[in-house]
C-alpha cells in the first residue's frame, strides 16, 4: 500500500467517524455548547497569550479544541483532511456563534493550500501517527509561523503503544511492540471506536514516529526547540489498565514510570 492509498483509506475512516464521534459522550458537544472548555489549563498556558493572535490548529477533527481556543480570543483556523470533519466543524462554529475558518487539506500540502502567517500552530493528541512524512510536517509548521511565532504540540507518547498487561501479573506489563518499527506503517483492524461503539469498523494505517524524529523534523525545518516534556498520564483512557486520578489516566502500579504523553514547544526565530 502506498502512502497515498493509506491516506485515502484513513480519510474514508475519519469521514465515517465524524457523526458517531460528534454524538458521543466522549466529545460531549452539548457540554461544549453549554460552555465547557475542551482545552485544559496547562495546555492553554503554553499557548497564551491568545487574545488577538492568529492560531492554526492542525488535524482538528470537527473543531472542538479549535473553537475552545476561539473562545479564549484567538483568531482560529482549523485544518483537517476529512471533508466530513470540516463540514461538521463549520456547522458547530455557527451553532456556537464563534468566528472560525476551517480548511480541508492534508498537512503536507498546506504550504500550497493555506496562505497567511500565524502566531500559533497547535497540534493536539493523536495527530502525528496519521502522518507518513514528518519532515514535510516540520516544513509546513515552519512556513505557517510568523517570525517569533510558536508551535505547541501535545500528543500521545510514542512509547505508549509498546506495553500491554502481562498475564498473571498484578499490574505487570509486557512488551507488545518495539519502539523503533521498521518496514513501513502498521495496519490496525480496530477501526475508530475509541469514542463510540458506533464508530466505523475497519482498517486504519498508522506511522510510528519516535521523539527524536519529531524533534529533528522541527530542528531541520529551522525552528528553535524550547522545551520537551514527558508525562506519566494520558488525557483519556487509552488502555484498559489505566485508572483515573484527578481527571487524568495513569497506570496504577507504575504511576511514575510509564510515559503516556509528551509536549513540545518550538518557535520560529524572530
Amino acid at each position: 500500500m502506498t502512502d497515498d492509498e493509506a491516506l485515502a483509506q484513513n480519510r474514508r475512516m475519519w469521514d465515517a467517524a465524524v457523526a458517531p464521534h460528534a454524538a458521543s459522550s466522549f466529545y460531549d458537544v452539548e457540554g461544549f455548547l453549554a460552555g465547557a472548555d475542551t482545552v485544559d489549563p496547562e495546555l492553554a498556558a503554553e499557548l497564551e497569550p491568545l487574545a488577538g493572535r492568529d492560531l492554526v490548529h492542525l488535524q482538528c477533527h470537527f473543531g472542538l479544541d479549535t473553537l475552545s481556543l476561539a473562545r479564549r480570543g484567538a483568531r482560529v483556523t482549523g485544518v483537517d483532511f476529512s471533508p466530513a470533519a470540516v463540514a461538521r466543524a463549520c456547522a458547530l462554529a455557527e451553532r456556537a456563534g464563534l468566528p472560525a475558518r476551517f480548511v480541508e487539506a492534508e498537512v503536507g500540502a498546506l504550504p500550497a493550500v493555506l496562505d497567511g502567517a500565524f502566531d500559533r500552530v497547535f497540534t493536539g493528541g493523536g495527530a502525528l501517527c496519521w502522518l507518513p512524512d514528518l519532515a514535510a510536517w516540520g516544513r509546513a509548521v515552519a512556513r505557517l509561523l510568523r517570525p517569533g511565532g510558536r508551535l505547541v504540540l501535545r500528543d500521545y507518547h510514542p512509547a505508549m503503544g509498546m506495553f500491554a498487561p502481562a498475564a498473571g501479573a498484578d499490574g505487570g506489563l509486557r512488551l507488545e511492540a518495539p519502539y523503533f518499527r521498521a518496514g513501513g506503517p502498521s495496519v490496525w483492524g480496530d477501526g475508530l471506536r475509541y469514542a463510540s461503539d458506533q464508530g466505523p469498523a475497519g482498517e486504519t494505517v498508522e506511522w510510528a514516529h519516535g521523539l527524536g524524529e519529531v524533534a529533528c523534523a522541527l530542528l531541520e525545518a529551522g525552528l528553535t526547540l524550547e522545551c520537551l516534556r514527558e508525562y506519566n498520564w494520558c488525557s483519556y483512557r487509552s488502555h484498559d489498565f489505566l485508572v483515573e486520578r484527578r481527571g487524568r489516566w495513569e497506570h496504577p502500579a507504575h504511576p511514575g514510570g510509564l510515559p503516556l504523553m509528551f509536549l513540545i514547544r518550538a518557535s520560529r526565530p524572530a
